[in-house]
């Protein structure tokens, strides 16, 4: 790892004086370097320092106002300089790699002004090299993440682009940019495969600046459409939905639009017809369509921007939530999943403790990816969950996975600063991103101990809880107390599930025998 004074990038001076004469900028230059004179690589930089000096003098190009383009039309140029010759002027990308390295001296040491709008660079970079170190990633990974944060300093430095400008568009010219910086490149060149690399690199690097207040925030970009805008605000402050679901407000809305026009103009067969359009697409969401669609109306409705009827305008869904039976598995399906579960290795010992939170507390994957270390008070032997109302909960923890939590955390969890309770297993050690990936640790465990018949997902230990809970006789609203339903319509679709007292209660057909 680098050190702090070993940092390529230092606060240049400030400089009243005019630059020295050619000679002394060459020998200064190449004592940055640590070169001997007389070595063949500082003899490589002297030949295209000197070239480039001697057409900045020919053009009357002060050094002060040298910038990338003016490197480029070095490059470029058709050589007509004195003791040049059209070969020597033929410059290969590693040469003019050359130029650009002098041309960053001059920029580190003051002679060619540069604003860049951050103080106080090296420190950050060398704080985030140590950021970097504690991830524990391996020795590539780790070196990938401080050259492209280096890489992203120079391209930023040659494009003379502020930081506080950096956004999303500017991170994707960076990793699709022609690359002449003035770092190392293996073949001297831009290699393809590394675009999406540089591009999470160097966000990587933007977030933890941004994270340290060394560069400002970036704000939401507002939507163009004053309606939506208006919308997602009032989604965001009033109605306290989360980011993901006005992500998929906003594109299910957008989606609509072109279909329906300014909403002053809408009619109830307009939207009739769009919505039908629009389930066709994803018959899947028809619902949740139905929900957001109505949602918006009245919105515009309250706000006088639509007519009042369009609010009775989408029809409704008929979901037959009863005609089927949950799926479940049986208590001793569950015990052998339970018993799948290894503990030979770090990432084992996770996951049995994620397979038993599961199963014994009927936790959503989500409730297992947003859980912190906060939330489990040992001394009372509770585990606080918000769940999907954001309303915490507390729920009795039993002893066996109180005991795989603390494995977990005594022996497996990594060394990381971080709240949530369970990480990756790999660096960099961050929490989960996704429900998907508590899906892919129980059909892993499922898998491992070769039990076929399991629907998959991790809802299957939610469902099969509730099914026990009423089997073993208690009443559907202790089964939505456990599960923390919010609707007593929710635990409904368990009442059938007890066949054994479905079969007691059941009439006979009348004339013929009931099966």
């Amino acid at each position: 790892m680098r050190t702090r004074s070993s940092l390529p990038f230092r606060t240049a001076p400030l400089r009243v004086e005019d630059p020295p004469s050619h000679g002394a900028l060459l020998t200064a230059f190449l004592s940055s370097l640590s070169l001997d004179e007389k070595s063949g690589c500082a003899v490589l930089y002297g030949a295209a320092v000197r070239h480039f000096l001697h057409w900045l003098e020919r053009h009357r190009t002060a050094i002060r106002t040298i910038d990338d383009q003016a490197v480029r039309r070095f490059e470029k140029h058709r050589c007509r300089c004195h003791r040049y010759s059209a070969q020597q002027a033929h410059y290969k990308a590693d040469q003019a790699a050359r130029v650009r390295r002098f041309v960053r001296f001059l920029e580190d040491q003051g002679y060619v002004e540069v604003d860049d709008g951050i103080d106080d660079l090296p420190r950050h970079l060398a704080d985030y090299f140590d950021a970097i170190a504690c991830l524990q990633l391996a020795e590539g990974p780790a070196q990938a993440y401080r050259s492209e944060a280096e890489h992203f300093v120079a391209w930023l430095r040659m494009a003379r682009r502020q930081w506080i400008d950096i956004d999303d568009t500017i991170i994707d010219q960076y990793a699709a940019h022609d690359c002449r910086c003035p770092v190392w490149r293996k073949r001297g060149q831009l290699v393809a495969t590394g675009t999406k690399r540089r591009r999470r690199c160097a966000r990587h690097f933007v977030e933890f600046l941004r994270g340290r207040g060394a560069i400002p925030l970036v704000e939401p970009v507002a939507d163009d459409d004053p309606h939506m805008s208006a919308y997602l605000a009032w989604l965001k402050q009033h109605r306290g939905a989360t980011d993901e679901t006005i992500r998929r407000y906003r594109t299910d809305i957008r989606r609509l639009i072109p279909m329906l026009g300014e909403p002053s103009l809408w009619d109830a067969a307009g939207l009739r017809s769009a919505f039908q359009r629009r389930s066709q697409e994803t018959p899947g969401s028809a619902s949740l369509l139905v929900t957001i669609m109505r949602s918006y109306i009245r919105f515009l409705v309250v706000r006088g921007e639509c007519r009042p009827a369009l609010s009775h305008a989408v029809p409704s869904v008929q979901r037959y939530r009863l005609s089927t039976l949950p799926r479940h598995v049986d208590s001793a399906t569950i015990e052998r999943i339970i018993a799948a579960c290894p503990t030979d290795r770090p990432v084992e010992v996770r996951d049995k403790a994620i397979i038993l939170l599961l199963a014994r507390l009927g936790l959503r994957a989500g409730d297992i990816r947003d859980m912190r270390l906060e939330d489990i008070d040992w001394r009372s032997g509770h585990l606080t969950v918000k769940g999907k109302t954001r309303r915490p909960d507390r729920l009795p923890l039993p002893q066996d996975v109180g005991d795989a939590i603390l494995a977990y955390l005594a022996g497996a969890r990594p060394k990381a600063a971080e709240e949530h309770l369970f990480l990756r297993a790999q660096a960099p050690f961050r929490p989960f991103r996704s429900s998907a990936e508590i899906a892919g640790i129980v059909a892993r465990t499922r898998d491992r101990g070769g039990i076929d018949g399991v629907p998959t997902g991790s809802h299957i230990f939610r469902h099969s809880l509730a099914t026990s809970l009423l089997r073993a006789g208690a009443g559907l609203e202790s089964v939505g107390t456990i599960l923390r339903h919010s609707s007593p319509e929710t635990t409904a679709i368990y009442a059938k599930v007890d066949l054994p007292m479905l079969m007691k209660i059941a009439q006979p057909w009348p004339g013929e025998q009931s099966c």
